[in-house]
């Protein structure tokens, strides 16, 4: 059973973690591509790389690595409607990481994509391995930034979905009863403790509609994709924030990373980066630009 502090700490630091990102209206859809839940950005042209945001991002958390990567290839940004200024459309009711990952795929295919590279943050992680699983053989690659396939593992090795379920419930009635302003005004979060620290330091918050923010954080803390693992044929790269520093929980991330995707058909390949917390792609931009250019390979 988890702890009840740290897991209470968990939920409020995914769901109030500092580092605020900027705001910025997402591109347009693309062509001839209609989503009640999810909205893509295209730009560029060669080989295919989707980018899915975490919890209360857009894709505008991607801007400076969709400017590295579109002069060779073709950038896919998708944002969650229901995050940002996103209305959320079918995104205010029900299950949201399955649905989201479901119209990823429906993009791809639609847009007719060839083993895609899935690049996901946070909550995108989840989606990301979500898509990979659904997909088979039809996904390329999957990179998961700062994620697990069930985050409070990362706590206790031993929790299950049963242990968290009830303070998931709180935090999810507790944003929906958070006041607008402080939903989307990207108030900074404080630091919640060492355990949780070593899941989230710091998000690009941009806010959104508190229903499907408070059905992301819930499905973020209950979620449990380690059965869906196997099911994956893309190989896997795991990207985290790391820190050499005699203290910090972030040292011994990656020992607890690895076991967690241990139900890979093939062993998973992590990319420690060094000085960044939980918004990778932010703390350290050159450090995450290195490592997803050795993953598109």
């Amino acid at each position: 059973m988890l702890r009840l502090a740290s897991t209470f700490a968990l939920a409020l630091v995914l769901f109030t973690a500092a580092a605020e990102a900027a705001r910025a209206q997402v591109g347009a859809p693309a062509a001839t591509f209609r989503s009640d839940r999810i909205v893509v950005e295209t730009r560029g042209r060669g080989p295919d790389v989707i980018l899915i945001p975490g919890l209360a991002s857009t894709g505008v958390v991607w801007s400076r690595l969709a400017d590295r990567l579109d002069d060779n290839h073709t950038v896919h940004l998708v944002s969650v409607r229901g995050f940002g200024t996103l209305a959320p459309e079918a995104n205010a009711a029900g299950p949201l990481v399955g649905p989201v990952a479901g119209e990823v795929l429906r993009y791809a295919r639609d847009r007719g994509l060839r083993a895609p590279a899935v690049i996901g943050h946070s909550m995108g992680g989840l989606v990301a391995l979500r898509v990979g699983a659904d997909g088979g053989r039809g996904i390329g690659r999957v990179m998961v930034v700062d994620a697990s396939p069930f985050f409070p593992a990362l706590l206790n090795g031993a929790a299950g979905a049963r242990d968290v379920e009830p303070i998931a419930r709180l935090a999810y009635q507790a944003v929906l009863f958070i006041g607008d302003e402080a939903l989307t005004g990207g108030a900074w979060g404080r630091e919640m403790g060492q355990a949780s620290d070593a899941l989230i330091g710091g998000v690009g918050w941009q806010g959104g509609d508190r229903r499907v923010l408070a059905q992301g954080l819930y499905e973020v803390m209950t979620l449990d994709l380690r059965r869906r693992l196997p099911d994956i044929a893309a190989p896997v790269t795991v990207a985290y924030g790391w820190s050499r520093a005699e203290g910090s929980p972030r040292r011994d991330l990656g020992r607890l990373l690895r076991p967690a995707y241990a139900g890979l058909r093939t062993p998973v390949r992590l990319e420690p980066i060094e000085g960044a917390e939980h918004m990778v792609m932010i703390d350290q931009p050159t450090r995450f630009e290195a490592a997803v250019r050795r993953f598109l390979r």
